[in-house]
């Protein structure tokens, strides 16, 4: 029997020797991977696993044995005088309190040990050499001990020091510093979109771009190293005299010009640096760059030394991961779904998987042409992520497991639910279902007109909007308000006080404002904020029901879209006959809307919130705003004049700093409101 667990031993290492090998070269060579970071931890924790229980049929060539692929051909070989280490991983809790207990039981001691606690950074491990403080090599990772000379690539790269600043301890005549190439999140999006505008496939993530762009050869895309981000963290050889532990090398870093991830934090024991973990994963969407994790440094030196090194990896250090934000799965069907605007959206139906600690079965494909772009068919293997770790995107088809025989896919030419023709006009990316009495429009508008943004009834739920469409009761929109008592009661679970409940809420539904109205309407584009400044510039509804795209186009925060989106709202008779329907049937609101303020500190200004601010709620700072004579938008663009930055803000405040928006902190913003100056 032990034969025969021997023989199945070896053949499943030699197995995922193989596969470790080819999947490690395809992402790190050729930055085309075909599983995801989570498969990948998972088979190699497999493959150590029976290395333990056998280690006799460890092979040579063993991804365990080694930190990364060896050279690529084309680049000469770099060797690293201090070999660059991997480090072991910790997936839980429990795993870093073990981490913890060895690293004491080594030590032979009880007291709690200080960690340095870093973000983990998702790029390409790098080395730079440094002589008499100039750059004089740059080299990848590579094995561990041989790497690739890339100097001529990190060059470019603007936050690399081509001569070391002079700030903390002299560096001594040769210093070697390690860390990380890593493409910020908002460079990957800019960078994604033009790759697209030229027809290119979109990079899989950060970390793929950033290695890619060290290994170009020829034609070698300039603007993509210029945007990537050097952060580092570690010094190899020439620690200065008197540097005693971790977070004095990140101070001296520093201090020679080197970006240091200002996230790092001194943990004193294990339980501070678990909490420290726990602060970051909840970060994690807000950070500016890809982080799979916290890395943990033993922070004095002397004991670093007194732990040593394993041939892979050093004793004194962890990496304790992220739960996985990406995985691969079978799109085992396309659906095709019809919006409250008409809009007909594929989906994307898959096998079910855990990404992030929920399972994913499906994934919006969004329109024709991001169908098109990615080329999705039914039986792909692809690589799903929940981006904002709320929304599930597929990012990628790994086309070499694509099934013979596989199509692609089209939207019907035909609306799946009502069966009427659908158009795509001009200039726009989605397809649109031409009935607006489709039962699929009609109910996702009726619950629109409903929401507590809009018209607010209370009551008018989908259960019962489904219900009302499907027995004919509502057949367009303003139907909701001819109901009685009577029409509503007997429905399911609709006894006559609920029926009166419900009335009395219509009723208090049609003393409106004018924003709510054209919020309730449903027009393409038109959310709370156009909706507030489209109410404030034209004041009463009839002015902007007979305005020109032109007309529109001029209110300050309306762009040529939504200008023609609202004025080919009006402009259709059935919508214009339903307008006036909603006001025969008692819909109203006060007429003369206050204009906005022709003076003031913040008039012609637009900003962006983003975060918590300590003396004033959200609405409170938009209230103030806009009684200032500025105007708040969703979202930052070139139009922007301030994002107001309070705690934990979120991907705005990059999206801000890299289009070199003025960024407001509290006081800043305060000091803005009351005539000062922003500095």
């Amino acid at each position: 029997m032990r034969a025969k667990d021997r023989a199945a031993a070896k053949r499943r290492i030699d197995h995922l020797t193989g596969e470790l090998n080819r999947h490690s070269r395809l992402y790190y060579v050729y930055d085309r991977p075909e599983i995801s970071d989570a498969e990948y931890d998972r088979l190699s924790r497999e493959l150590e696993a029976l290395e333990a229980e056998w280690p006799e049929l460890g092979r040579p060539d063993s991804p365990t044995r080694r930190v990364g692929p060896p050279p690529a051909e084309g680049f000469a070989p770099a060797p690293h005088r201090v070999p660059m280490l991997s480090l072991e991983n910790a997936m839980d809790e429990t795993e870093m309190r073990a981490f913890d207990e060895r690293v004491r039981r080594i030590l032979g001691s009880d007291a709690p040990v200080a960690y340095a606690g870093e973000p983990k950074l998702d790029g390409a491990g790098v080395e730079l050499v440094y002589e008499s403080g100039q750059l004089a090599a740059g080299a990848t990772r590579g094995d561990g001990r041989v790497g690739e000379d890339v100097t001529a690539n990190l060059r470019l790269a603007l936050t690399i020091p081509v001569v070391l600043a002079d700030k903390g301890p002299k560096p001594p005549r040769r210093v070697s510093v390690r860390g990380e190439v890593i493409l910020p999140i908002a460079a990957f999006e800019r960078l994604n979109v033009e790759r697209a505008a030229r027809g290119q496939e979109a990079f899989a993530n950060p970390r793929n771009a950033a290695a890619g762009s060290l290994r170009q050869l020829h034609d070698v895309d300039q603007g993509r190293l210029r945007s990537l981000e050097f952060r580092a963290y570690a010094i190899g050889e020439g620690v200065p005299a008197g540097v005693r532990t971790q977070m004095q090398i990140l101070a001296t870093l520093r201090g020679w010009g080197f970006v240091v991830s200002p996230e790092s934090e001194l943990c004193a024991d294990v339980d501070k640096a678990i909490a420290y973990h726990a602060r970051m994963l909840k970060r994690r969407d807000d950070l500016p760059i890809e982080s799979d994790g916290t890395v943990f440094k033993v922070d004095r030196l002397d004991l670093q030394a007194e732990l040593g090194e394993l041939p892979r990896s050093p004793r004194w250090a962890i990496a304790y991961k992220f739960p996985a934000q990406q995985e691969t799965t079978i799109v085992e069907d396309i659906d095709v779904q019809v919006g409250r605007t008409g809009a007909l959206t594929p989906v994307a139906k898959l096998r079910p998987v855990r990404v992030g600690g929920v399972t994913v079965s499906s994934a919006s494909l969004h329109n024709q042409d991001e169908l098109d772009r990615k080329d999705v068919r039914v039986g792909d293997t692809v690589l799903v992520q929940r981006a904002g770790d709320v929304i599930p995107q597929i990012v990628l088809v790994v086309k070499e497991k694509r099934p013979h025989g596989t199509r692609r896919f089209h939207l019907p030419s035909k609306c799946p639910v009502c069966d009427a023709p659908v158009v795509r006009l001009d200039g726009e990316a989605v397809t649109r279902c031409t009935n607006l009495d489709c039962p699929a429009q009609l109910k996702n508008n009726v619950l629109h007109m409903a929401s507590r943004g809009a018209l607010d009834v209370d009551g008018l739920g989908e259960k019962l909007v489904d219900q009302l469409v499907d027995r004919g009761l509502v057949k367009r929109v303003s139907d909701v308000f001819t109901f009685d008592v009577d029409t509503l009661t007997g429905l399911d679970r609709m006894g006559e006080k609920s029926a009166a409940n419900l009335v009395a809420a219509l009723e208090r539904a049609r003393e409106t404002t004018l924003p709510r109205f054209l919020l309730a309407l449903g027009i393409g584009h038109v959310g709370e904020t156009v909706a507030d400044l489209l109410a404030r510039h034209f004041r009463d509804l009839d002015p902007l029901m007979h305005a020109s795209i032109a007309e529109i186009d001029a209110v300050p925060g309306i762009g040529g879209t939504i200008a023609e989106s609202v004025e080919r709202f009006f402009a259709d008779p059935r919508n214009s006959a339903e307008v006036k329907r909603l006001r025969h049937l008692g819909v109203r609101w006060p007429k003369g809307l206050p204009a906005p303020p022709r003076e003031g500190p913040l008039v012609g200004k637009t900003f962006v919130l983003t975060g918590t601010l300590r003396s004033m709620s959200r609405d409170e700072a938009k209230a103030r705003i806009e009684s200032a004579g500025g105007r708040v938008a969703g979202s930052v663009s070139k139009k922007t004049d301030y994002v107001v930055a309070g705690e934990e803000p979120g991907s705005k405040l990059a999206k801000g700093r890299e289009l070199g928006i003025t960024v407001l902190d509290e006081k800043g913003f305060e000091a803005l409101l009351f005539g000062s100056p922003a500095a």
